[in-house]
């Protein structure tokens, strides 16, 4: 870490959280980010090797976000730069980027709290759920084609959500199928055929 680069990490001390947790005082936060990158690229390396990491993998991606959450190296940005990080770290592993949502603000911050005390299971949980989306939203549906089912979930986009989508299953406005475990499944191309034809009024029924 150059001076240069020191100079951007903040130089006074803050308040600790709404939760108790007091970050570090401000001339100890250059050492604590060295300490914190030689343990990512430690557990890094145990995970590529297979190594027993003494908690699920997922629990030790959200111990290290919490680690370096918990030394707020910067004056503002702290939570993006954070989560930056984080999925640096999974797309070194191997593992799909995560999206933490504004609607998933309240569940996030209880999850770093319980992480403050040494509970990463909750923090663990999100993000492996976030994982799963992203899989499920970015991935699948090019690895599919346009016509292969899928989950809804992966169909999503910014004009149709979850709910939209599951509501014109239902409605059979949306050319889908719901399998024996409960999940709607349909294709990119039906979305896009329905896309055409939502604002279509339907035919009334004589």
């Amino acid at each position: 870490m150059t001076a240069k680069g020191q100079a951007n990490f903040r130089e006074h001390d803050i308040q600790p959280f709404a939760g108790g947790m007091s970050p570090p005082s401000w001339p100890l936060v250059p050492a604590q980010v060295q300490q914190w990158v030689e343990d990512a690229c430690s557990a890094g390396e145990r995970i590529h090797a297979g190594d027993d990491l003494g908690r699920p993998l997922v629990e030790e991606l959200g111990r290290l976000h919490n680690e370096f959450e918990r030394v707020h190296p910067f004056i503002d940005g702290n939570g993006r730069a954070g989560r930056l990080v984080l999925n640096l770290v999974l797309v070194r592993l191997g593992y799909p980027p995560v999206v933490i949502f504004k609607r998933q603000r309240d569940a996030y911050l209880l999850a770093m709290q319980r992480a403050d005390a040494g509970d990463f299971g909750a923090l663990g949980e999100l993000i492996a759920r976030a994982m799963y989306d992203n899989l499920n939203r970015f991935i699948v549906p090019d690895v599919a084609g346009p016509a292969r089912l899928v989950p809804l979930v992966a169909l999503v986009d910014e004009e149709f959500s979850l709910a939209a989508l599951r509501q014109a299953a239902q409605r059979g406005r949306l050319d889908a199928v719901q399998g024996v475990d409960g999940v709607w499944r349909s294709s990119r191309k039906a979305v896009n055929a329905y896309r055409a034809i939502k604002h279509q009024r339907r035919p009334s029924q004589t």
